[in-house]
């Protein structure tokens, strides 16, 4: 029996409403974590230079952490997606109750990790001594309750596959709110008071972030996939499954996190201005993922929840209309980066070389971003359908062979410079967004093609009685 609201076909514009609906309060939620982020970074920057480098490199670290929480979500969103299509709301609830474990589990791990080995691992992302003690300081207090951070990621992800993409928005605006207060007051101090500085940063972010899980278990135990965590159940285990699912896109955000590493290494050769415009391009340009991340959350929702209700073909077509309306808002970011290039980079400095290289890369990244958009939504639509494997293989190809050789080969061999460096990036997305469609499209006509058959024998069935 399909739910109540796949029963009904929905013409073309009730099906854009609805992906509307789920994506933007994806996107204000995306949104609003950059902002605060370049609001964290501003007040870091008050201290000094050695304490914003000791927090970039600190949180460098966490990133990889966090990379491999998202995995988890991965796994979980996919199974709950579809299990919600079916109207198996047990099976969504016990799936929603093993990622939450598997998230417990592998957030205390990495606490645990950062308790004993904090130095080792800045050392290990090339941290300077005199940097290291500092970034420890705020590594530890972050990093050790890593479990929240862990939960933060899963139970969003929960929510977002459920249908509910609005909760997580409104829990992410107060708690970033609340994030920016304690930032203030706890760097700088209050009244005589002297704050606590970079471990005051720290600490305001753990304090929200705490607050910020409890706020989300508190709206999934009002929710439709409700569950608690110290009851037993005799639900069926489906660590296994969850597992299989996660640990293709575990590793593909490994592969990207490790190329972004040796391609940056790859930049500060080409020269230190440079790599400074390449970082306030890639500032200015995470605002362009914002649209695209946004719809790839509405994309896994609907194609699972329909992929579920064993509406295959529908499920294929929500697919590739969310993709569509990522193209159009992506395409008006990229026009709009194109010419407001030079007044985008004035913002972040008033260097006139600068300037011309940041205006360089982001006119070349303008044409990327209809790409863009087909990479970011044709994946999570991937994901849900169960396919976390293409994404992986076209990260790794992308990355490895696309990207660093084309950096290496435009932006040092050839000395390109900074069009060099962003041509190749600009290519690893076309080239991405290619084999992706590709991928989805074989994928469902091979789906859509099996759903027939089992309809047919079906029907043949019935007819024989």
């Amino acid at each position: 029996m399909l739910s109540e609201n796949l029963v009904e076909k929905r013409t073309t514009k009730e099906k854009v409403l609805a992906i509307l609906l789920l994506a933007i309060p994806a996107m204000i939620e995306n949104i609003l974590q950059t902002i605060v982020g370049f609001v964290d970074t501003l007040f870091v920057a008050r201290l000094g230079l050695l304490e914003v480098t000791a927090v970039g490199i600190a949180n460098a670290v966490i990133a990889v952490y966090m990379a491999l929480f998202m995995a988890i979500g991965v796994g979980a969103s996919s199974l709950i997606a579809q299990s919600v299509g079916a109207e198996n709301i047990e099976k969504a609830k016990a799936v929603a109750k093993q990622s939450t474990v598997i998230a417990i589990i592998v957030g205390i791990f990495f606490g645990l990790i950062t308790l004993f080995f904090s130095e080792s691992l800045l050392t290990l992302m090339g941290a300077e001594p005199s940097v290291i003690e500092q970034s420890a300081v705020y590594l530890r207090i972050v990093g050790i309750p890593s479990v929240f951070i862990a939960l933060m990621i899963i139970f969003g992800s929960i929510l977002r596959a459920a249908g509910n993409t609005r909760t997580p928005m409104n829990v992410a605006l107060w708690m970033n709110i609340l994030h920016i207060i304690l930032d203030y007051v706890l760097i700088f101090g209050l009244g005589s008071w002297m704050g606590w500085g970079i471990a005051g940063a720290a600490w305001a972010t753990v304090i929200a972030r705490v607050i910020g899980t409890l706020a989300l278990y508190y709206y999934i135990k009002k929710s439709k996939v409700s569950f608690s965590l110290f009851t037993s159940s005799d639900t069926p285990s489906f660590f296994s499954i969850i597992i299989k699912l996660s640990t293709p896109a575990a590793i593909e955000r490994l592969i990207m996190r490790l190329g972004q590493v040796l391609y940056f290494g790859l930049i500060v050769v080409v020269g230190t201005e440079t790599f400074a415009a390449h970082t306030i391009a890639g500032n200015i340009e995470t605002f362009s993922y914002m649209p695209g991340y946004g719809l790839a959350v509405a994309a896994t929702t609907l194609v699972g929840q329909y992929i579920g209700a064993e509406r295959t073909k529908e499920a294929y077509q929500y697919g590739v209309l969310t993709t569509g309306i990522a193209i159009v808002f992506m395409t008006f970011i990229g026009v709009f980066m194109f010419f407001f290039a030079p007044w985008l980079a004035m913002i972040f400095t008033k260097d006139v070389s600068a300037i011309q290289m940041v205006t360089v890369a982001l006119r070349i990244d303008a044409f990327a971003q209809p790409a863009l958009a087909i990479g970011l939504v044709i994946t999570g639509a991937l994901q849900a359908a169960g396919d976390t494997k293409s994404p992986m293989y076209s990260t790794a190809i992308g990355m490895w062979l696309i990207r660093i050789v084309g950096i290496y080969s435009l932006g040092i061999y050839f000395k390109m410079g900074i069009a060099g460096i962003w041509i190749a990036i600009a290519l690893d997305i076309v080239i991405r967004a290619i084999f992706l469609s590709w991928r989805y499209h074989y994928l469902f006509r091979r789906l859509i093609h099996e759903e027939n058959v089992s309809m047919n024998e079906e029907t043949k069935y019935i007819a024989s009685k």
